[in-house]
């Protein structure tokens, strides 16, 4: 697909961190100063429905998905972890993982509706403290899997 954001290979900055890369998906830790460790495990050929994949890329895709969350749940104590694979905006297969707090700008509701609050800017620098030791912890939640 032409003009896909997620098929280019080359991070903005602003846009976030490429964390891993392997031959068939890349985990980001996405640039949110809302939402810090936010991360999207992104399948690198383009494919719109998980359905496109086979069984064993199916399985594949989600064991990574699942040592993201295992990560952010380890490192950032969230209160809950979203798990969210939408593509109506952008329709290549994408996961995201966003560590969730109930004093964070969008709780209860989705990180994609109208803010309620405004977190504290104190709490944001803790938890981008936090999301800084997530590239490190993935790669080793991913290691354990080999």
């Amino acid at each position: 697909m032409t003009n896909c954001v997620l098929c280019k290979d080359k991070l903005k900055p602003e846009e976030g961190q490429l964390i891993w890369r392997g031959d068939d998906c890349r985990i980001i830790l996405v640039h949110d100063p809302d939402l810090p460790g936010f991360c999207r495990v992104i399948w690198n050929r383009h494919f719109s429905e998980m359905t496109d994949l086979s069984y064993g890329e199916r399985e594949h895709l989600m064991t990574l998905v699942f040592a993201v969350e295992s990560a952010v749940r380890r490192i950032m104590h969230p209160d809950k972890v979203n798990i969210a694979a939408l593509g109506n905006m952008v329709p290549h297969i994408h996961w995201h993982v966003i560590p969730r707090f109930k004093n964070d700008a969008f709780f209860p509701g989705s990180t994609w509706s109208n803010k309620l609050r405004e977190t504290s800017e104190s709490v944001l620098v803790e938890r981008r403290r936090q999301a800084a030791a997530l590239p490190l912890a993935i790669r080793e939640e991913i290691s354990q899997l080999n």
